[in-house]
């Protein structure tokens, strides 16, 4: 990044913190032993995988040994969401052929969901309200008797909606039904006590909260039913084989603790960023809206959108200004669709297609803020009055 780069990406990924990376360095080289071997350099490096997984089951209030770390929240859901299914299909067939999620879940949950769908289970995408919340009875009303699983999000990666998965979860446990949530998006931002929120399964990423990237963790309550997909050499208690990555495994627990440990001073000042960012841009900005929950959503959140303008052509017009965001629109083989997010919360395509998401992050700064708002007004405005020449 240049020094005049403004980075309102975060939602995407994180910058390695440089005190993350600091605990990191030494199992990169002097304590770089494979931890499954018994001399003294693999027993230093299964120190550090122990330290970071005690540090993490505190952190989650649960127990070391219902940790399984993994690549990241995409092989975390994936484990979920199958290892749930399969392991019913296996095991009890009469209760494990549906599945329920939210439709406005990462693709990470969704794709793997509608795979199985090939294998004869069946899911149920339940619908948001206009400010993207799901709420509890229209999750009762999509439970059936053969239901094995409710997997929601905790908060949303594209609008922020925080979702009241405590409330969720009580339903389904009184149906006897297991629930995951993919928490990545919540990390750093709201707490992780799986106790006090109720659920059996939940997925993190370490690169959300300023960990490295290629390394994430899933939770699974004991006794949780769970068919293992990754097999190999016996590690993570034989759950999931492969060498773990010490190095990474130890700076996500850094990460994360370092996160939980600053969160409440971070969350109110990047709240106060949040509003003037939003607050900013909507009096400037004719018809301008906000998306998701107006109060309920992640501190560091803004999703935007904007008529007559095309995200992707605000994103471009934006980077050249120095200012990386990202929009709601999915590119893909040359053709732009609107975010499944913002159909699902009542927003035409067009609509949907002239969204802007801005994530801050822990050292954005209230000058960036004030440039943002300037430079986000100019390039609406600029593009709305040429989208209008043109017709």
């Amino acid at each position: 990044m240049r020094e005049s780069d403004i980075y309102l990406d975060h939602a995407a990924t994180t910058p390695v913190d440089a005190r993350v990376l600091e605990v990191m360095l030494p199992f990169f080289s002097e304590r770089f032993g494979n931890p499954s071997s018994i001399y003294t350099i693999g027993q230093d490096a299964r120190a550090g995988l122990d330290w970071a997984r005690g540090t993490l089951a505190e952190l989650l209030g649960c127990q070391s040994r219902e940790l399984l770390f993994t690549s990241g929240a995409t092989e975390s859901n994936n484990l979920a969401i199958k290892g749930v299914a399969w392991w019913h299909r296996f095991n009890a067939p009469e209760r494990g052929n549906h599945l329920v999620v939210s439709a406005i879940e990462h693709h990470a949950v969704l794709h793997a969901a509608e795979s199985l769908v090939a294998h004869g289970f069946e899911i149920s995408f339940v619908q948001p309200d206009a400010d993207g919340l799901i709420q509890p009875n229209a999750v009762g009303a999509a439970l059936r008797p053969d239901t094995c699983l409710v997997s929601i999000m905790y908060a949303n990666n594209e609008i922020g909606t925080i979702q009241p998965i405590r409330e969720i979860a009580a339903l389904a446990h009184s149906r006897g039904i297991t629930v995951h949530t993919d928490a990545v998006q919540a990390a750093g931002a709201l707490p992780l006590n799986v106790d006090e929120l109720g659920v059996d399964l939940l997925s993190l990423s370490a690169h959300k909260f300023y960990g490295p990237k290629g390394v994430g963790l899933l939770y699974v309550r004991r006794r949780t039913p769970l068919e293992w997909q990754q097999h190999g050499g016996g590690q993570e208690s034989a759950r999931r084989g492969g060498t773990e990555n010490v190095p990474s495994i130890v700076g996500m627990a850094a990460a994360l603790a370092l996160a939980t440990d600053e969160m409440g001073e971070r969350t109110r000042r990047l709240q106060q960023l949040r509003d003037k960012l939003t607050e900013g841009i909507l009096e400037r900005v004719p018809d301008a809206r906000l998306n998701g929950h107006p109060t309920e959503r992640l501190p560091n959140n803004v999703n935007l959108s904007f008529e007559g303008v095309e995200g992707e052509t605000l994103l471009l017009n934006l980077d050249m200004l120095g200012i990386a965001a990202s929009s709601g629109s999915a590119c893909s083989t040359g053709s732009t669709e609107p975010s499944h997010v913002l159909t699902a919360i009542g927003l035409s395509p067009d609509t949907a297609r002239g969204s802007l998401r801005l994530t801050l992050g822990k050292d954005t700064t209230d000058a960036e803020i004030k440039r943002t708002i300037d430079a986000v007004t100019e390039t609406v405005m600029r593009v709305q009055s040429l989208a209008e020449s043109e017709t």
